[in-house]
């Protein structure tokens, strides 16, 4: 393995808890979590009784992350909830709860090796003041680069203003963001066995990332720190169409000081798009600066191969650097440290 290799950085990689406590809370119904074993090194995740997912021990191993991290070439990961855990329609008490319990066990499995990972909390942010207060305990107590969110809160774009608070918090306390699809948006035209993350999670993330500079939070808190999975989805086809908008449509144009091209191209986007063609696309689309390493591991649908991936798109080695570590470190904060 070359130097430059080793350095590599995955920003999207995901925790599931061994275990969850049990539900002490006053609702009924509450679909909570709860881990039932399953076959080998695998748990069930139940939620309402029902298999919401079978997981492999990477979720909650260190040292078995550890082990895959040296057959992927990476050398740090950061950690962050299966999005399903984000919780964003539990009663607020109980989501409290949960998410407190979820960043624990993120802090706990960094302290255990911290040369290889960062936190990436999760935050209640169903109550802006309940996820402004998360995290700054994530970022002031537990010491983690950020938080990740979904690309919606029940169906309201992470780009509404109600969340304008929370990213003014984000953009002064210095976090990093990781958005990640969710529930997405379209699961009821599904044709066929495919599952949501493949035909959904494009779009619902595209969604997401245009909410953020049509809204005008992009535009009005410049200094935020934001990734979005997946390489942003659809984002990358649908930035020429909102820059014609702007350019043709009075009200847009009036709406943002700068085309939404500017605020795009501030995002960070990971390479998380199974193909050498689209990873080159999206540095013509967005900058070489702004595409990151992610690897969605250990899920199945992951890139088992992401610096591999990266090799055979034949850009040049300074971009490769830039993708496989510098742009990560600036991502997370971690500038002018060791990968």
């Amino acid at each position: 393995m070359s130097g430059r290799l080793s350095a590599c950085v995955d920003i999207h990689t995901h925790v599931v808890p061994e275990r969850f406590p049990a539900y002490a809370g006053r609702g009924t119904d509450v679909p909570w979590p709860s881990m039932a074993d399953a076959h080998a090194c695998h748990k069930h995740v139940m939620i309402s009784g029902k298999v919401y997912r079978t997981v492999a021990d990477g979720c909650w191993s260190v040292p078995r992350r550890i082990a895959d991290m040296g057959t992927m070439r990476v050398a740090r990961q950061a950690l962050s909830p299966m999005p399903e855990l984000l919780s964003y329609w539990l009663p607020l008490a109980d989501a409290k709860v949960l998410i407190r319990y979820l960043n624990d066990e993120i802090a706990a499995m960094v302290a255990q090796a911290p040369d290889r990972f960062v936190g990436l909390g999760a935050v209640p942010l169903q109550d802006t003041d309940s996820a402004i207060r998360e995290l700054e305990h994530v970022l002031g107590t537990l010491k983690f680069a950020g938080v990740e969110i979904a690309s919606h809160v029940n169906g309201a774009s992470i780009g509404d203003p109600r969340f304008e608070p929370f990213f003014a918090a984000v953009e002064r306390l210095g976090a990093a963001v990781f958005v990640h699809a969710l529930r997405p948006a379209g699961q009821d035209r599904i044709v066929g066995a495919f599952p949501e993350q493949a035909v959904c999670f494009p779009g619902d993330i595209a969604l997401a990332a245009a909410s953020m500079i049509t809204g005008g939070i992009a535009a009005r808190h410049p200094r935020l720190r934001i990734a979005f999975s997946h390489g942003g989805g659809a984002m990358s086809i649908l930035l020429p169409r909102l820059e014609h908008a702007w350019n043709v449509f009075p009200k847009a144009k009036e709406s943002l000081p700068d085309s939404p091209a500017v605020y795009a191209r501030r995002f960070f986007y990971d390479a998380l798009v199974f193909d050498a063609a689209a990873i080159r696309f999206l540095v013509a689309s967005f900058g070489a600066a702004q595409l990151v390493l992610g690897s969605d591991y250990p899920f199945a649908l992951g890139e088992p191969d992401p610096v591999g991936r990266l090799a055979q798109t034949g850009l040049d080695a300074a971009v490769l650097e830039a993708i496989q570590s510098q742009n990560a470190l600036r991502f997370l904060g971690l500038e002018g440290g060791r990968a």
